[in-house]
């Protein structure tokens, strides 16, 4: 926490994070994060890590006074991720400092990344999970609520904080619709100690985001926002302006009844995530296109500000 700027983990977001775009998450002075199956093929992680030290090295050469924040990669901690044992190696050997693990850390995963000095910290979206976790031996638990963008937790943020702060006085990010500083630090008056921030950065001209999708965002508000398990399994938040455009039905998707195509299949005319895009609640905070730097500075100032306004 004494090298971030302000209180936030960048959340890693699949196609959409890049290198490039955590990096310059981390000279802003906030953690940068990346999904590692981003690195497409696998061989290419490797490269993309050494990339991101690489460039934060030079920065902190350059600015002694302001260094980097950390970086952290996500790792999915599920069967159907055959790549996790590859990749994991790497990170390993690498000695990545943070490792975000989505569903519950195995024991392999933290022993890895324990052996070097990294941290591991898990997203969770209740306090069962959040439990499991820190008996599992994580550094930092995640607790993502209602209104996050990809896949979404369901419960209110003040009653997540409140019962995971009841068993659990480790470190504690909160995701959720936080879009802005005085998001962060609403974040921070519930009992957590750093937000975790995702839709806002699609909107950075450094993410990986086709135009349309940026455009879009621009143009959502948290009433557009359809949570839906039909499409990868598992509930996540999609615009709706994006189904629709793909031939899907937001109302009945809600409801959940099942997509009327393929999704995601094989041979399937679109894809969650590539074709059919994310956004959480926060959406309506995104107005306009700018360099990570930039977004991480103006929400920087509406943190200072709000913690103005309540002394």
């Amino acid at each position: 926490m004494a090298r971030l700027r302000l209180p936030v983990v960048a959340a890693p977001m699949f196609i959409v994070s890049t290198p490039r775009l955590v990096v310059e998450q981390c000279k802003a002075g906030v953690v940068g994060a990346i999904p590692a199956l981003n690195a497409r093929p696998k061989e290419l992680l490797k490269d993309w890590i050494a990339e991101i030290r690489e460039a934060l090295a030079a920065h902190d050469r350059v600015h002694p006074e302001a260094p980097a924040a950390p970086f952290a990669l996500n790792q999915i901690a599920h069967r159907t991720n055959d790549r996790l044992g590859d990749d994991m190696d790497v990170i390993a050997e690498a000695e990545v400092p943070i490792v975000i693990v989505s569903l519950a850390a195995p024991e392999h995963i933290l022993s890895a990344v324990h052996s070097y000095g990294g941290l591991v910290f898990n997203d969770v979206v209740n306090a069962r999970h959040a439990r499991k976790c820190a008996e599992a031996g994580v550094d930092g638990l995640i607790a993502v609520s209602a209104g996050a963008g990809g896949h979404t937790g369901t419960i209110s943020p003040f009653a997540l904080v409140e019962e995971i702060r009841a068993f659990w006085d480790g470190p504690l990010g909160l995701g959720g619709a936080i879009a802005t500083g005085r998001g962060v630090l609403a974040a921070q008056a519930l009992g957590a100690d750093f937000a975790y921030v995702g839709s806002a950065f699609i909107a950075a001209d450094e993410s990986n985001a086709q135009e349309g999708y940026k455009r879009m965002l621009l143009g959502a508000s948290a009433q557009d926002i359809v949570m839906s398990d039909r499409l990868t399994g598992v509930k996540a938040n999609f615009m709706g302006q994006s189904l629709s455009a793909n031939g899907l039905d937001p109302a009945a998707l809600a409801r959940g009844d099942p997509a009327e195509k393929g999704f995601g299949e094989d041979g399937g005319s679109y894809k969650a995530w590539r074709d059919v895009w994310s956004a959480g609640h926060g959406a309506g905070s995104v107005r306009r296109l700018s360099p990570a730097a930039d977004i991480v500075g103006a929400m920087t100032r509406e943190y200072e500000e709000a913690r103005r306004a309540l002394c």
